[in-house]
Order: C-alpha cells, then structure tokens, then sequence
C-alpha cells in the first residue's frame, strides 16, 4: 500500500498508541514492583526479626537492640474467677477513652463471668498531644474526673488500669518509664518519667478523684488479654492501626533480664522500631525516606511507617504525586490538594479498595474532593497503588507474626503442632477489606512446615477491657496472696 494512504496512517497512529499505552503501563509497573516483596525477601525479614527478639531478650545485648522485648508484669491471665468493677484508661493516639468495666457473676448459658462496659471516647487537642506534659496529664485527670462524674461514681474508690501505648521500659505491673513518643505525640519533659507518678500528680492537684492505679499495659497486652478471656489459645497480640506494635508469651528463663526461671511473662515487643539500625534498608524505596524524613521522629519506628494506618495514606500520595509528575496519571496534572501532605488519608485506602466491586464512582468522588477530575483509566491505576501499598503491609504485618509464631514454637519443642491465636485489634485490620486475609495468608505461607497453626481472632475493645481484666487478675492475686 502507498505510504500515504489513509489507511496506513491509521494504522501507524494505532500502533504509535498502543505503543505509547504499553510503555506507561510498563512505567507504572515498575513503580509498583518497588511495593512489592517476595516471599524470599519477606522470609529474610522474618529471619532478622527473630535475631532481633533474642537480642532484644538479651542481658547483655538488649542495649543495642531495636525490638526492646519489654517485659509487662502480666504473668497470668484471667481465669474467669475475677469480679468487681473497674476503671479502665486507654490512650493510644487522638482518642483518649475513659471505661467502667464490671466484671460480674458467671452467666448460667456459657459459664463464662458477664462483662458490662460504659465508656466515652474524648478527643486529645493537638496543644495538648505537643504541649507540656504536665498539661497533658492533667487533661487525663479531668477527662477520669468528668466521666465519674456522669456516672456518679466521684465517690467511689476504684481501682484502675491504664493503657499507655507508647514505648515505656516497665519495673513493675505499676511503673512505666517512657522511652519515646509515637503517633504524632511529643509533650515535653514526659521521656524518661514514671508516666504512673505524672498521672498520680495530676489526680492529687484535683483532689475529687478516688482511684488506685494498679496497673500499666500497652494496648497490645491489653488486647491479647482481652481475646485470652474468650480463647485460651490466644498466645499473641496484634496492633495495626494508628501504630504497630506486637506482644507475646515468652518463658521466663528465656527472658535473661529478669531474675528467673518459672513460668511465663507477656512480653512487649515494641516492634515498631524493626530496622531503626538499617536492618531494613534493602526492602525500604523513595516513599518510605520521604514519610521518614518528614515525620515527628525521623529515623525511628522505621517497621511500623511501612505498616501502620498513620502512614499508609501518605505513602499512596506519594506514588500518585510521582505518577502524575511523570506524566502517566490524571494527564500530568495534580492539584494543590494532592500535593498536600496529609491529604490522602488511610480511611481513603480502605473506601477505595472497598468500592472496587461497584465501580469507579467511589474512587472518582475520593480523587475529586482532592481537587482531580479521574477517568476510569486513572481510577484503575489509583487502585492498584492502594492495593500494592497495602499488600505490601500486610505481608510485612505477616513476616512479623510468623517470625513470633517460630520464637513461640521453638519453646514447645514437644509439641508436633502448636495451634496459636493472635488476638488483634485496630483500624487497619478492622476497617481494611482485605488487609486481614492477605496477612493470614501470607503468615501461614512463611509458617509452612514450621509446626504453627496460626489463627486470627478480632479483639473486641481490646486495650480498654484488656487493662481492667489485668488489674482484675492483679487485684485477684494480692487477694489470695499468690
């Protein structure tokens, strides 16, 4: 045929398209593929995160150590022999939660004691998450006495549980010195104090508080020992939401900090800060030094900005910023919205791996509250840098859980298959479609031939409830003198 004839030219124009369309599509490709880690990679994470928890056991080599392995004081669970009623703290983030928790008389159907719950959520003002830490105590002690008050309960001697998930170096079920802030907190003159004795302070300043605090717990404590009261299996706990975080049941002898060789202690991982000395620097891309850099603590809590809900939506921001600015995402065109750290929220990750099934109108609704007009093709692309962002989440989740399902194994040598259940809670896992099934999948891949049968159970107002069931079974012990 002519070269000039109409037809050619039709063809040379589809051919320069399909061309063109091939060779975004392999750009976007390849940025993905930097989410992306094999089960190679992710087994090698696991096996540097099982090093790290004896490290971080260590006597001698806890000091160097990235995972702290903090011992809790919380050596029993609850046997569901315990009563009373109980106040229960719970600050983990934005949201301070103040709880009465009633433990009553076992129920004549299940057998198992009845727990009833009131509670109110109060929110914490960013002055007072950045601002002095004497101010911020205080607001706790007036959110306590505020909740009392509706209640009617001022008058009455309480005994409380405080859930303070924040890194903190424990010497007892009652003290907790803070090691750093995360999430977003930074009060000043807090690292390094008994948090128990600012809280002790800030309720004496008051004088119209009659509580007892008996007991400290992180969230993560608190929320395996919410599930163990429901599944005597449940020998782990899980974090994913605001932050990460994972604790479990190790031996005592195996726990060389500590003066002894009897039983168990539930052990605070503080895992967050997996990689903080460079453990993970092959597996980390551009989007995690950018969030690192730019974050509160830079250079810490390194594991948990590749996982957790505070930073997953800023990751997907970033990818799409870099995809637009190459030119193969909304016609090259962002908006001051999207070019806004902070923007992309990680509930927008979840809505729009949510909506998937219906269409693109959810995803074209989300893009245009940030200012962008999306075609069904750019709605595609936003999908699959959501779902790489939280696969890759998940699977780091996985590695994590399946490196202490291994260290937890190892201490039943005598067990052909030890069946385990990881309590979880937090927003990610609850709220995100797919986030809980990638994770279980992923778990038992690196768990295969191991000897685990590693099971996931939701945690339900885990910290909260989790505090009082410890202070419960503490109050229980003094009780009987064990």
């Amino acid at each position: 045929l002519p070269c000039h004839s109409s037809f050619t030219v039709t063809v040379c124009r589809s051919l320069c398209n399909i061309s063109k369309g091939l060779g975004e599509f392999l750009e976007v490709k390849l940025t993905l593929d930097e989410l992306n880690l094999s089960n190679q990679q992710l087994t090698k994470i696991m096996e540097k995160m099982i090093k790290e928890m004896v490290k971080g056991l260590g006597k001698d080599t806890n000091e160097d150590a990235t995972v702290k392995m903090i011992p809790s004081y919380v050596k029993s669970l609850p046997d569901g022999t315990e009563r009373g009623q109980f106040l229960a703290l719970d600050l983990g983030g934005t949201n301070f939660r103040v709880l009465l928790v009633k433990i009553k008389e076992a129920d004549e159907i299940n057998g198992q004691p009845k727990i009833e719950m009131d509670s109110q959520i109060y929110r914490m003002p960013e002055n007072v998450i950045t601002g002095k830490g004497d101010e911020l105590f205080d607001h706790i002690a007036l959110c306590m006495a505020d909740f009392l008050k509706k209640l009617d309960l001022l008058d009455h001697k309480l005994p409380v549980g405080f859930t303070f998930s924040f890194p903190c170096k424990q010497d007892g079920l009652d003290h907790a010195t803070l090691i750093t802030w995360t999430k977003g907190f930074s009060a000043s003159n807090v690292v390094g104090k008994d948090i128990v004795k600012m809280l002790k302070t800030a309720i004496d300043k008051r004088g119209d508080l009659d509580v007892d605090i008996i007991a400290v717990v992180n969230d993560t404590v608190g929320t395996m020992t919410s599930c163990a009261f429901d599944d005597q299996e449940c020998m782990i706990g899980l974090i994913v939401g605001t932050g990460s975080n994972a604790c479990y049941m190790e031996k005592m002898s195996n726990i060389e900090r500590l003066d002894s060789n009897k039983g168990g202690m539930c052990i605070n991982m503080e895992w967050g800060a997996f990689g903080d000395d460079g453990a993970l620097s092959d597996y980390r891309n551009e989007y995690d030094v950018h969030v690192d850099e730019n974050s509160l603590n830079s250079g810490k809590q390194l594991y948990e900005k590749m996982i957790s809900g505070m930073y997953m939506g800023e990751i997907v921001r970033l990818v799409l910023v870099k995809l637009t600015e190459d030119g193969l995402l909304f016609g090259g065109e962002t908006s001051e919205a999207l070019k806004t750290p902070g923007t992309f929220q990680t509930s927008y990750v979840s809505q729009i791996e949510s909506a998937i099934p219906s269409g693109m109108t959810a995803v074209q609704n989300i893009l245009a509250n940030l200012g962008i007009g999306a075609m069904r093709a750019d709605c595609e692309v936003v999908i699959q840098v959501c779902k790489a962002v939280s696969r890759r989440a998940a699977h780091l989740c996985a590695a994590g859980i399946a490196a202490v399902a291994r260290k937890i194994k190892a201490n039943h040598p005598d067990r052909e298959t030890l069946r385990m259940t990881v309590g979880v809670d937090g927003t990610v896992y609850k709220k995100h479609p797919t986030f809980s099934q990638m994770m279980s999948e992923k778990v038992d891949e690196l768990c295969a031939g191991a000897g685990v049968d590693v099971h996931f159970a939701l945690s339900y107002d885990g910290s909260g409830k989790g505090a009082a069931l410890i202070t419960a079974v503490a109050q229980r012990k003094i009780g009987s003198d064990e």
